[in-house]
């Protein structure tokens, strides 16, 4: 059976849909001229700051092209549904935010996503462009403890890039702006459930199948599995399976400050989201755990896919006063 979509032609929808973003914010970001998967924020870079270049596949929205704009990424590279962006217009992005500061990559970590940013890391040193390049790892249902670096970005990138992109902004040079996407990295924590699967534009199918009373935990933000597929619970229940793994993977004591994202996987409404969240705050309470920021909403998305994942940053000094930095995007403001 296959799904409805409110589109043209499945082959066309990435494109069409650029277009409707230049439609709706050409006051804020502009596509490069002969490479239009090249999203650039209008008022981001400027003479001796760090350029800051994200990306990724379609089908995350607002990731990752919502998060282009003043005070927080430059540019966003933007691939097919689901898949990486190839070399050619991160580079393009790379051209058109280097202003002598070096530029720094911040992307999920991928393998086609790493390959592809690593090929245009290597054509813009060709160029005499510095780029450095820090991989966001914060789903720990994708790989234990020990293997971080295997784990996969997903909605944490909110966070991440927040931190990064205001770090840029105020000025810092290249060295603490990676230094501080390694850290604000480090520091964040996403679990996820999945209740029903999504559908490519290009197919209109399913891409994978849940039972009418299944759920799974863990599962990634394009199908892969997670870590177990169990009945449906309350919502309760959800959360705190989620919290719990993510308050023993963040180790914080009593009286520490967290950022808080519950995010919608497409098509789970506000009203559950918020029923996550009351519980959410519950187990912060309980745990000593002060509520320093709170996002709720559609973050980092899987197309119309059902289910929700829970985000933890757990702040300092330091980040807190980066993701309070203001920034004006197509899609997301803070300050």
């Amino acid at each position: 059976m296959k799904t409805k979509k409110i589109i043209n032609d499945g082959a066309n929808a990435v494109d069409e849909m650029l277009e409707g973003v230049l439609a709706a914010h050409s006051d804020k970001v502009f596509a490069i001229d002969g490479s239009p998967r090249s999203i650039v924020s209008r008022h981001g870079p400027r003479p001796g700051k760090v350029g800051l270049v994200i990306g990724g596949g379609s089908g995350h929205e607002p990731s990752f092209l919502g998060f282009v704009g003043k005070g927080l990424a430059d540019a966003a590279a933007i691939g097919n549904v689901f898949a990486s962006p190839p070399p050619d217009p991160i580079v393009e992005c790379t051209r058109a935010v280097s202003n002598g500061a070096g530029v720094l990559y911040l992307y999920g970590n991928y393998a086609g996503d790493v390959m592809n940013f690593d090929m245009a890391a290597e054509m813009a040193a060709m160029e005499d462009i510095e780029v450095r390049t820090v991989l966001t790892t914060d789903d720990v249902a994708s790989a234990p403890r020990d293997q971080r670096d295997k784990r996969r970005g997903v909605a944490g990138n909110v966070f991440v890039f927040k931190a990064a992109g205001a770090a840029a902004d105020k000025g810092l040079d290249i060295d603490e702006c990676e230094r501080i996407a390694r850290k604000a990295n480090d520091r964040t924590f996403t679990m996820g459930v999945a209740l029903s699967p999504c559908s490519l534009p290009q197919t209109l199918k399913p891409n994978f199948t849940l039972g009418e009373t299944e759920m799974e935990v863990g599962m990634g933000i394009h199908g892969e599995p997670g870590i177990a597929r169990s009945e449906l619970q309350p919502a309760d229940a959800i959360a705190d399976a989620l919290m719990d793994r993510i308050l023993a993977e963040m180790g914080a004591d009593s009286g520490d400050r967290v950022a808080v994202l519950v995010n919608s996987l497409g098509s789970t409404p506000l009203m559950e989201l918020y029923i996550l969240m009351r519980q959410v705050r519950k187990r912060l309470d309980a745990a000593g755990l002060a509520l320093h920021t709170s996002l709720v909403g559609n973050y980092c998305t899987s197309l119309e896919m059902a289910g929700a994942s829970i985000t933890l940053m757990h702040l300092d000094d330091e980040l807190q006063e980066l993701i309070d930095h203001p920034c004006d995007c197509i899609m997301f403001r803070a300050g």
